[in-house]
């Protein structure tokens, strides 16, 4: 097998051994993308009677509007169209592509939802972009089962419904696209031609979706207990393993340079005359490209408190980088990470985060910024989403007063709102602010 198809069976049986929340079904998720099943397209969604109502449906589990709310107000919908302006032109003229970005599979297999030709039923369309079927998996044989009486979730999923209530399943699918995996990645060159960094946190995506579901009693009796930080943390694991992969191999080199999207880009990206070393921390000395880290400095907080060596981790994680730097066992230092993570995801699963856990987490990234663990952008973004998160559930349950923490929580985004602009310094002191109202006066 060539080194991208072992990645992808490892992948697959990686995540395989990591589904265990939710039953065989889940354990077997493939993701849409790769489903055998045939897509039948949007419009067998869209009826006013099905998913196209305009308004809510009184007295009813589904909300039934789930099409308006995609096709008026997502993103998803209009990832397509994005193929089509000046900006995507240029990105492949100037990857030297011959077919343009509307019709070419390194554009469509994230801009769209885009099967194999055979796979596709008379209503597809390539230009409805991420629809239905892109996330909730090809439909032709639960798209009648799913409503008729008696029908439940666990038979849909059987079906070949995908899991996106899974926070492990929902992970890997969004992931797939918001950082990449072995066959779809925005690369250094991509990005080099003109494509935007990529970003991406679990909670925080879900919550700006727009949500076309409604999390009430029977939500919660047909599918489980929903929890934003739990779905941050679980969304942190998958997104670092799937780094890791793709650091052992899953892609291959531009010329003699491994693939630079998964290290900092401000190792390099910044002006000659500033002296910054962001892998200063790491006791690297001057001029090392630091391995992208942003994921791993979170699983350090999550090890914390759900039962894992988060000292072991965290040791782990640094000769990694130690690896990394001089050029000898990085590969097989990844796996040992690969591995630490592996057994830390069924722990973060089934965990329930609870007050002390969440005030521990908050705090623990606050402290860690201040001690200088995010001098570099990305590591800061992922923080500051973090901390958005973990306050949002402290303020629901009533361990922290909003009033008190919004002015400084705008602070510290002001101060990760432009990547170029990004200063330490200034990112720290927002910190000491956050620091001192929860100390001071956010607790009620």
């Amino acid at each position: 097998a060539t080194a991208m198809s072992a990645a992808f069976c490892q992948r697959l049986l990686l995540a395989a051994a990591l589904l265990v929340q939710g039953g065989a079904a889940v354990a077997a998720a493939v993701l849409p993308h790769y489903a055998a099943d045939r897509t039948v397209g949007v419009g067998s969604c869209a009826s006013s009677l099905c998913h196209g109502a305009v308004e809510t449906w009184k007295d009813s589990p589904v909300l039934q509007n789930e099409y308006i709310t995609w096709s008026r107000a997502d993103k998803h919908a209009r990832a397509y169209s994005v193929l089509l302006n000046d900006r995507s032109r240029e990105i492949v003229r100037r990857l030297g592509v011959t077919q343009p970005a509307h019709q070419n599979d390194l554009c469509l297999d994230c801009h769209a939802h885009n099967p194999p030709p055979a796979q596709r039923g008379p209503g597809f369309q390539l230009s409805d972009g991420v629809s239905c079927e892109g996330c909730h998996g090809p439909a032709s044989r639960w798209l009648s089962s799913h409503v008729e009486p008696g029908a439940t979730h666990a038979r849909n999923l059987a079906a070949g419904m995908y899991p996106t209530d899974n926070d492990v399943a929902r992970a890997r699918l969004c992931v797939s696209c918001h950082i990449g995996n072995a066959q779809k990645l925005v690369t250094h060159k991509i990005m080099a031609a003109g494509h935007p960094r990529m970003s991406f946190e679990l909670d925080t995506f879900t919550q700006i979706g727009p949500a076309h579901f409604r999390i009430d009693a029977d939500w919660r009796q047909r599918k489980g207990s929903w929890d934003g930080v739990r779905a941050w943390a679980i969304g942190q694991a998958v997104a670092a393993q799937e780094q890791l992969l793709l650091l052992q191999g899953a892609r291959g080199r531009d010329g003699l340079f491994p693939e630079l999207v998964l290290f900092d880009c401000h190792s390099c990206h910044h002006a000659m005359n500033d002296r910054r070393n962001t892998a200063a921390r790491l006791g690297a000395g001057p001029g090392v490209v630091r391995l992208n880290d942003a994921n791993l400095l979170m699983l350090r907080q999550i090890a914390r408190r759900v039962g894992g060596d988060a000292t072991d981790f965290a040791q782990q994680v640094g000769r990694l980088h130690k690896a990394v730097a001089a050029g000898s066992d990085a590969l097989t230092q990844s796996r040992v990470v690969t591995s630490a993570i592996e057994s830390m995801l069924p722990k973060i699963s089934t965990h329930r985060f609870g007050g002390e856990d969440v005030r521990a987490i908050l705090l623990g990234l606050v402290d860690d910024g201040i001690d200088g663990q995010y001098a570099d952008y990305q590591g800061a973004e992922q923080a500051v989403m973090a901390l958005q998160s973990v306050a949002e559930f402290m303020v629901r349950q009533k361990l922290l007063r909003a009033p008190a923490l919004q002015p400084v929580m705008r602070r510290l985004l002001d101060a990760v709102a432009e990547d170029e602009k990004y200063r330490p310094a200034v990112f720290q002191q927002a910190l000491r602010d956050v620091r001192a109202v929860i100390d001071t006066g956010a607790r009620p």
